[in-house]
């Protein structure tokens, strides 16, 4: 007989991890199965080579606050701040109650910083540091032209800087560096060990609405191929771009107009200690022109396994995978009747992207360190490597008025009966994934959301306030995350 089980989570990344962490919290009593088709969880875009490991919270990210024809609006950047903040609650609880390792093993203090050059980047950075200081979730940060002081702050920007050029830097001392990779071992595990089944190397292939209401998950092992099949009530598809695949597959209506364009990207790394030591921040700056936001430019310490080191990027890289272990035809087989028209009308309005993209792929190695040279003068080639990055699957959808649009960011797409939903897209994804579950459970399981709030605010002490409308508030809660995380500076 077909196993009949309560949830299915497609996909051993974070989200996949921090949803069913949640609904164990929520539901320890529901039956819960995970499918990951590669031999171990958080080896795509979760694992820590693979993203920057930024705890996005707008502190230094320039596309979260645009310039443009009007006065500066921080509502998209305290959102995002608002929106880490739930998952620092959530991870504090979690470390709390034994959940989660130390703290140190995932997530660890590291300053934000942005650093722009040109008078007209001075100015706007300037007027973002001037409307951002104001707003409870930003106390603290920093604003200054001085050579000397940025040269405190990140020694590695300043050397052999060329004398009078303009340029400016703002630095929060409370931003993070976080391993995600870790942090989905250490969930799955907790899981795992509570009775949660995890099925690495198998793949799921098809997803079918039975008549009374659960979905047929029709799977197979990656080795050996032997087919078998799982009955669920609810349906999960965090497989990052492989999503947009199963949700296609689910013949979900929800799904119609959707298509995604993958990106790929590679970062230079570098461990020398002499160099590692020098800079501990995560430095962003300005987006090439025609870049997507995902390819701003920075300078980040990264941590994993205990071990510090640099990395500078990412270089966009294209390939027609929608996973780094896909298929070279995943661009083509998404194409449907309704999707075509909406992904035509993307290329058509975006040729600086294409511009963007066929200049960065002929970038060699050498061109690639004097990317690095504009933030770090004294890069030498012979010290840095490259390594090659995950696939992003940006969003291409429907759009009344241009036909298409390409959005970048995440989205949840769920059924109308809340039986299935996925998620596509990318950054801020990981740093977000609390709040983005959060929504998804409240989409999905409206008749239990009600029920479920009193738990929900045991595990994040703010669930449902605005921080940033409270400064007595916010100071509170990040006071008591950083003491439990240890990011105190």
């Amino acid at each position: 007989m077909t196993e009949t089980v309560d949830v299915v989570l497609i996909g051993g990344g974070i989200m996949s991890a921090t949803l069913g962490t949640l609904l164990h919290e929520l539901q320890p009593e529901w039956k819960i199965v995970a499918f990951e088709r590669l031999s171990d969880v958080a080896q795509e875009s979760s694992n820590p080579w693979n993203n920057a490991g930024t705890g996005h919270a707008a502190l230094c990210e320039l596309n979260y606050m645009p310039q443009g024809t009007g006065p500066l609006d921080p509502a998209k950047a305290v959102s995002i701040n608002e929106q880490f903040q739930q998952s620092r609650q959530f991870w504090s609880s979690l470390v709390d109650k034994g959940v989660l390792d130390a703290p140190s093993t995932f997530i660890n203090a590291t300053p934000h910083m942005t650093f722009v050059r040109g008078e007209k980047d001075v100015a706007y950075l300037k007027d973002r540091y001037e409307v951002l200081k104001k707003q409870p979730l930003f106390d603290g940060i920093e604003y200054s032209e001085d050579s000397r002081v940025i040269n405190q702050w990140a020694p590695l920007l300043m050397q052999k800087r060329r004398k009078g050029e303009p340029f400016a830097a703002t630095r929060v001392p409370a931003g993070t560096d976080v391993d995600f990779g870790a942090l989905t071992h250490q969930l799955f595990d907790h899981l795992t060990d509570s009775g949660v089944t995890l099925r690495t190397n198998h793949e799921v292939r098809s997803l079918k609405r039975q008549k009374d209401g659960t979905w047929l998950v029709k799977y197979r092992t990656t080795i050996g191929r032997t087919p078998n099949e799982v009955k669920a009530k609810f349906v999960f598809v965090g497989a990052g771009g492989w999503a947009l695949k199963l949700l296609q597959n689910s013949r979900i209506p929800e799904i119609k107009g959707y298509g995604v364009f993958p990106i790929g990207g590679q970062f230079l790394k570098t461990s020398n200690p002499k160099i590692v030591e020098q800079h501990k921040a995560k430095v962003y700056s300005q987006a090439s022109v025609g870049a997507p936001p995902m390819s701003v430019p920075h300078l980040d310490t990264r941590v994993v396994d205990g071990e510090a080191s640099l990395m500078f990027g990412p270089f966009a890289t294209f390939s027609p995978k929608f996973l780094k272990n896909g298929s070279m035809l995943d661009i083509v087989s998404q194409v449907r009747t309704h999707n075509l028209w909406p992904m035509l009308r993307v290329a058509f309005a975006n040729p600086d992207l294409i511009t963007y993209l066929v200049g960065e792929l002929m970038k060699n190695h050498r061109k690639k360190v004097d990317s690095l040279r504009t933030f770090m003068p004294t890069a030498k080639d012979e010290d840095w490597t490259l390594i090659d990055a995950g696939q992003r699957a940006q969003v291409m959808k429907k759009d009344p008025k241009k036909g298409g649009i390409l959005q970048f960011g995440t989205e949840v797409v769920a059924a109308g009966d809340g039986s299935i939903a996925g998620l596509l897209g990318a950054s801020p994804g990981a740093s977000t994934a609390v709040p983005i579950m959060l929504n998804l459970l409240k989409t999905c399981f409206p008749d239990d959301y009600v029920a479920w709030e009193p738990q929900l605010r045991e595990l994040i002490p703010t669930f449902g306030e605005q921080l940033n409308k409270d400064a007595a508030l916010a100071k509170e809660s990040t006071t008591a995350t950083a003491a439990t995380l240890g990011i105190n500076v």
